[in-house]
């Protein structure tokens, strides 16, 4: 939507310093400015929202906000009369900074800042426009799971810690994967070696079959394993309490694999109906994880981004160059949304193992001397161009077509492609 304002036409500023419970807010319209205080609460919100109705009942109301996502931006975005157009934290601290270099900070002040700055810069800001409900669902599906991985490594960290105190043969068992059914299962009903030396080899077998191990010699060897071992300690002072402790731990892990099951099946759910499934889902390396997040990352928009070259900077893909007379720096951009930059980087690393070109533009950075993170970055880059096109055009990706057009323009990809010179 275009934001410049047509003739005749009247503005109003608005800047809300947003807190948890109570807003601050300038109002700059044509009968000047004032401040007042708004509650997050949504009565207040909507009686706000038509008391400014009524007071610039032909103007275009315009709301600055530090804020893209959360409670303050979730109640705004369901009035249709007011545009809103969120503030990167660091872009009004450089603004503060250049309009008040003492540094004095509060919130009214930020609240005036965020008004003037979308006064004055609104027509170089991108006014927020939601995704699709198919898509912004797949978002949160995506952000709320992986926080609920997360959760659960930090929980199998701990549960690694406690036993390596008194229980070290589960972490050489399990092979790296805690948070197994198996694993879990084997430490509620027996949590220390004493109780599972004890467990007869039959119910021993019946109990690893049940959770899939059914090959009879990797049962025998786990049976041995167990009745081989020797404990690490025998101090019931430690024992007692970190089984107590581990037991714990293991009910906690065990209803996170049940929430993020829960979650992977909904994702699966709403990528499988989502119109732009396709795009992404004939990118090579891009599986049922990465899909998804490929869907969130470009969103439903196609005017959001006018090049791949938006795309690139604001996911922290693009490095950023810092030059200064006959210094030059070329820097990885640390300002960008982390999950976003990593779903890039992943999606990147996967490619080069079922993309020919991938690799050997992989290959080819390594070669030049790039270490292994910022060549997958480069490629990265790379990609970023190539899925803009498609996702702008909604077409699909061709692996042949994108490799006769290497050779229709002499790429030196050509000589690690066929070569497949080492790094």
């Amino acid at each position: 939507m275009d934001t410049k304002p047509s003739a005749g036409e009247s503005l109003v500023w608005i800047g809300i310093d947003w807190a948890d419970q109570e807003h601050v807010v300038c109002v700059v319209g044509p009968d000047g400015g004032r401040l007042e205080t708004l509650r997050q609460e949504p009565e207040q919100m909507a009686a706000w929202v038509a008391r400014l109705k009524q007071r610039f009942p032909r103007q275009r109301m315009l709301i600055a906000l530090e804020q893209s996502r959360g409670a303050l931006m979730a109640a705004l975005a369901g009035f249709e009369e007011i545009e809103l157009y969120p503030i990167n934290p660091k872009q009004l601290a450089s603004y503060r900074d250049a309009v008040c270099p003492s540094g004095a900070k509060d919130d009214p002040a930020d609240a005036r800042l965020l008004a003037q700055f979308l006064q004055h810069h609104h027509q170089q800001l991108r006014r927020w426009q939601p995704d699709t409900v198919q898509t912004r669902r797949i978002a949160e599906l995506c952000e709320l799971r992986r926080k609920l991985v997360e959760a659960r490594k930090r929980l199998v960290l701990q549960l690694a810690s406690s036993l390596k105190l008194y229980f070290p043969l589960v972490l050489t068992l399990a092979g790296g994967t805690l948070y197994h059914e198996l694993v879990l299962d084997l430490l509620r009903r027996w949590p220390t070696l004493r109780q599972l030396k004890r467990v007869h080899p039959k119910t021993l077998r019946t109990f690893l079959a049940e959770h899939g191990l059914k090959n009879a010699g990797r049962q025998t060897e786990f049976i041995h394993a167990v009745r081989s071992a020797v404990p690490l300690t025998t101090d019931p002072a430690l024992i007692e309490p970190r089984a107590m402790y581990v037991q714990t731990l293991v009910g906690q892990i065990k209803d996170l694999n049940q929430a993020i099951a829960r979650f992977e099946e909904q994702l699966r759910q709403a990528v499988a109906v989502h119109p732009d499934q396709a795009i992404f889902r004939a990118l090579p390396g891009a599986g049922d994880a990465l899909v998804p997040r490929m869907i969130a990352a470009w969103g439903s928009d196609r005017t959001r981004y006018e090049s791949a070259a938006q795309m690139q900077r604001f996911s922290g893909i693009a490095p950023v160059t810092r030059a200064s007379g006959n210094s030059r720096h070329v820097n990885k951009r640390v300002a960008c949304p982390k999950f976003l930059r990593q779903t890039f980087h992943e999606f990147a690393d996967h490619a080069r193992k079922w993309s020919a070109w991938s690799k050997a533009f992989y290959r080819m950075k390594r070669a030049a001397g790039m270490k292994h993170h910022a060549a997958i970055r480069a490629l990265a880059f790379k990609w970023i161009r190539i899925i803009f096109r498609l996702w702008k055009t909604n077409t699909l990706y061709s692996e042949a077509a994108y490799l006769r057009q290497l050779q229709a323009t002499g790429s030196p990809l050509l000589a690690f492609l066929e070569t497949g010179e080492p790094t």
